[in-house]
């Protein structure tokens, strides 16, 4: 359903409570009411900017929705910026409609005529500075339909608990009205607290971040298994995380992809982590991953989905190129190694962590696993595992043992160094290693 007029014909199709404890008919007329303060603006031939930071998420989708019908140019805000993001937005936009409060005065508004029209996402990417990348609703619903596809072309229920002004929220909202599937949305504090509001949980999917991953991990693992699948992103994932998850089934897939992308463009399905497969998964339909025969080659993207530029600068984007480096193997599985900059450089070879790490886990010896590169006068750097062996019984040459068949042998780690535990904080990230 590309057509963005169709929005409220699909809205008449969809069950009286699409949103789940929200009646369909009253979200028609709120956005009906949207779409009538936008075109105050209109009526005096202003084509304005619109930012949405409404918290009350059945609000959020009627701005957004009745953004899109009116083809204005809209950013989704997170409410909860202060002075310096918003000193860095100013310089970029200034809006003529703000639905919701936010807590900032711009210096001017009511003067833009934007040249075009699109669904502005916030990201951070790696440099922390706010962008906002150029969607379309083509690009967003290619996303969905390619999600839809590889899951058999079945409705799509969303149990949401993620930012609806992230491109992984907002991407549930789509993929659920789409497909003609239901939608919950549930503030993280009232999941945490594991407070029931549906019977049918193993009709839903359900996407977390990693730090909400693993507080389900430390402190309910079960509450995850009541799901039908649980999306994370499967690039900053921890190797520890995945096994975790498969000691108590939790329907855990691992996704790839980024705000440029419209959310994810290759997905690791639950059964084949349960068998240990330790990789991104396969190419969603809509997508296609460039790479060099190399295995340690730069990602690019080419997709339906992908993003039209930073704004405000909109242009054709044919190929993303990432930072991430990895390789595709002769199943179609992509396979991310990690961030060009994070590379190990051991005698003239470029190693990536986590590849080294996947490998270790994947001996099925030890518990955990942490790779980094020490200076060393002859290699330049020398690769250096600390590992939480399985049993104490482990030595370090039966896990060398294992991986000699597996990876190079420039890859196999030089400095071994067994410890009790690998400290992680609440993101899965390592603070100070203590053997």
């Amino acid at each position: 359903m590309n057509n963005k007029l169709s929005i409220l014909s699909q809205l008449k199709l969809l069950n009286t409570q699409w949103i789940f404890n929200y009646k369909s008919e009253n979200l028609e007329k709120l956005i009906t009411d949207y779409i009538t303060k936008i075109n105050c603006y209109n009526d005096i031939k202003i084509k304005p900017i619109i930012f949405i930071a409404e918290t009350e998420s059945y609000k959020f989708i009627a701005a957004f929705f009745a953004s899109i019908i009116t083809n204005s140019c809209v950013f989704l805000i997170n409410p909860h910026w202060q002075i310096r993001e918003w000193q860095q937005i100013e310089k970029i936009v200034k809006p003529d409609i703000i639905f919701g409060n936010i807590n900032y005065n711009f210096s001017s508004i009511n003067q833009n005529s934007p040249s075009f029209t699109g669904i502005m996402i916030p990201t951070g990417g790696t440099s922390g500075k706010i962008k906002f990348a150029i969607h379309t609703w083509e690009t967003l619903t290619a996303s969905a339909m390619g999600f839809y596809q590889y899951f058999g072309n079945l409705s799509i229920n969303s149990y949401c608990c993620l930012p609806l002004y992230h491109v992984s929220g907002l991407m549930q909202v789509i993929r659920s009205f789409i497909t003609e599937g239901k939608l919950v949305i549930n503030s993280f504090q009232n999941v945490k607290n594991n407070l029931e509001i549906i019977e049918d949980y193993q009709d839903y999917f359900i996407s977390l971040v990693p730090t909400q991953l693993q507080f389900f991990l430390d402190n309910n693992p079960q509450y995850l298994t009541k799901f039908k699948t649980i999306l994370v992103g499967g690039a900053s994932i921890y190797p520890h995380q995945i096994l975790l998850a498969n000691k108590h089934n939790i329907p855990l897939a691992l996704t790839y992809g980024m705000t440029e992308t419209a959310s994810g463009i290759s997905i690791l399905k639950p059964q084949e982590i349960q068998e240990n497969n330790y990789n991104n998964g396969q190419i969603l339909p809509h997508a296609q991953v460039i790479v060099n025969e190399k295995k340690d080659s730069i990602i690019k993207i080419k997709s339906t989905s992908l993003f039209k530029g930073y704004y405000p600068h909109v242009k054709t984007i044919d190929i993303f190129i990432t930072d991430d480096v990895g390789y595709v193997d002769k199943k179609g599985y992509l396979y991310i190694l990690g961030r060009n900059s994070q590379k190990i450089i051991t005698g003239g070879e470029n190693i990536f962590p986590l590849e080294i790490e996947r490998a270790i886990l994947a001996t099925n010896l030890v518990k955990d696993v942490y790779i980094i590169g020490q200076k060393n006068d002859y290699w330049g750097e020398i690769i250096t595992a600390f590992y939480v062996p399985l049993n104490s019984s482990i030595k370090t040459e039966d896990i060398k043992a294992k991986l000699v068949s597996q990876i190079a042998n420039y890859k196999i780690p030089k400095v071994w160094e067994k410890v009790t535990e690998i400290p992680r904080n609440s993101q899965g990230k390592v603070t100070i290693i203590n053997n």
